[in-house]
């Protein structure tokens, strides 16, 4: 739900007008009175620089969710940044270093193929 608002970009706060936000997770208290969405941006690692503005649009944010859930109370909002993305891609960097990947490939001599074998065996 979070998501297909940001999706509208229906913002006054010119910060988030033109933002590209993507929500990956919310978690909801178990009385339905708090939530905490976790925001990032894609192929960007900016999204602490929206955490003031996103804190501004919440009474807008929580009336939206409020009309689109029906509840009795709407959930008070906060918002996490969540860099996972961007550390899952520093991973998959480090994983293509040539110093990481050499060790990673398969021995390409026969006499090495067969030293890599015979210690996998314990011989």
């Amino acid at each position: 739900m979070l998501a297909g608002i940001f999706a509208r970009h229906q913002f006054r706060d010119p910060e988030l007008a033109e933002a590209q936000i993507t929500v990956t997770e919310v978690r909801i208290g178990a009385d339905l009175r708090h939530a905490t969405a976790f925001v990032s941006r894609l192929g960007r690692s900016d999204v602490d620089a929206l955490l003031p503005a996103l804190r501004r649009a919440t009474p807008f944010l929580r009336g939206q969710v409020a009309h689109a859930l029906r509840l009795k109370f709407a959930p008070e909002l906060a918002f996490q940044p969540d860099h996972a993305l961007d550390r899952a891609m520093q991973i998959e960097r480090v994983l293509r270093s040539p110093e990481v990947a050499r060790d990673l490939d398969p021995p390409t001599s026969p006499a090495l193929a067969g030293e890599v074998a015979a210690r996998q065996r314990g011989g």
